[in-house]
């Protein structure tokens, strides 16, 4: 095995802190073919036939990389092949592999016994890239015995016990590491019925819950599923886009999913992919559930606009459940051709939280960063920046 020897002589002088690392390599990879999930040997060979990209371990590197700083302050115990071992091996992380898949085309049952092998080796935090069904496999034998957090790698992100991005994953745990971060708080597991999912039906259940770091501003809430009495919000977001669409008749508009999108598409009288990309021109739907290399084909060299909408509790605009909107169409289109659209009770929600994005492209979000104009509902636009300027005064202590 080729990589560095974590032998006794080694952990006689062990780190302070021990660190679990187990990576779901096949998490995400239906995101962007719109498969709406990656759950399932059958959805992952299909995805793989139809060219996806794992890219798990690509979203755990950027977690992993943060820690270089510490080198020296913590030991890495972590799961053979493409589930660890390779991510670390890469990064020059010395590491000690505690579970080895039987086979290259790993499982939700490897996921659970990787766990079990963390457990068992009383690490001091789990760090595990995938989605919601990672964080079952996870949660039904860890449980609250041991810290978790979740790099955020799949489709579907609903659970609390994810951070909002890889990078603030790497933030949350060398804070642990340092030991500038030592409180600890229950987060619910939650996940959808995928095949429900791909009927455009959201049926999430509780799993349970584990135990997270607790810094409020990188780890995410869970997903708000609940419905507001909010029909005339929604008619005039609707009406405000639809607006929008009548006036540029040679445009294409890429509607992302999400319930707030969903209702612009109710209005113009068309049919919806509640959890998946249409494409809209001159008020009718000439695409429908579009994947990425679709979606870019598609609107190349064609004045495009995207229209986007908030995820409720969490604040996220891109890298939940919208994966088709990949880095390559945001740089096609710009942006000055994002429209975010959102109620004023989803942002009340965030608790004066700003919007996240994880496009899983550093640069890209670090460009669309800065101000963003939010079609809310319009005659409320005034108190609701009343609101958000009291709340800011109270968290300074103003």
């Amino acid at each position: 095995m080729n990589h560095t020897d974590l032998s006794q002589s080694t952990f006689d002088n062990k780190p302070k802190f021990k660190l679990g690392v187990v990576v779901n390599p096949f998490a995400g990879i239906g995101g962007a073919l719109a498969l709406k999930g990656s759950d399932g040997a059958e959805i992952r060979e299909k995805a793989l036939a139809m060219g996806a990209e794992k890219k798990a371990n690509e979203k755990m590197a950027k977690a992993l990389s943060i820690l270089e700083a510490l080198s020296g302050q913590f030991t890495v115990v972590t799961a053979s092949g493409d589930m660890g071992e390779t991510i670390c091996e890469s990064l020059g992380i010395p590491y000690e592999v505690i579970y080895a898949a039987d086979a290259v085309q790993t499982e939700g049952e490897d996921s659970e016994r990787a766990a079990k092998a963390m457990v068992d080796a009383n690490v001091d935090l789990l760090l595990f890239a995938g989605g919601d069904g990672t964080a079952r496999n996870i949660c039904s034998v860890v449980g609250t015995q041991v810290p978790v957090l979740g790099v955020p790698a799949g489709c579907k992100i609903h659970s609390g016990v994810y951070c909002v991005s890889p990078s603030a994953a790497g933030q949350v745990v060398s804070q642990m590491i340092a030991g500038e971060l030592v409180s600890e708080m229950d987060a619910e597991v939650r996940d959808i019925d995928e095949n429900a999912f791909r009927e455009g039906k959201v049926i999430a259940k509780h799993y349970g819950e584990m135990r997270v770091p607790a810094e409020l501003t990188y780890v995410q809430a869970v997903k708000m599923g609940g419905k507001e009495d909010e029909a005339l919000v929604l008619d005039d977001i609707a009406a405000y886009v639809g607006e929008i669409i009548d006036d540029e008749p040679d445009t294409y508009f890429v509607m992302g999913s999400g319930s707030t999108v969903g209702a612009v598409m109710d209005f113009l009288g068309l049919e919806n992919t509640l959890l998946g990309v249409d494409v809209v021109k001159q008020g009718e739907l000439i695409a429908s559930d579009v994947t990425a290399s679709e979606l870019i084909a598609l609107t190349h060299d064609k004045p495009t606009k995207v229209i986007l909408t908030v995820i409720g509790g969490q604040g996220h605009i891109l890298g939940r459940g919208n994966q088709q909107l990949s880095p390559a169409f945001i740089r096609q289109i710009g942006k000055q051709n994002m429209l975010v659209v959102a109620t004023k009770q989803k942002l009340q929600a965030l608790n004066g939280k700003p919007l996240r994005l994880d496009s899983s492209d550093a640069a890209l979000d670090a460009e669309l960063a800065g101000a963003k104009q939010l079609a809310l509902l319009r005659d409320e636009v005034t108190a609701l920046r009343d609101e958000i300027r009291t709340l800011s005064r109270q968290q300074s202590g103003l």
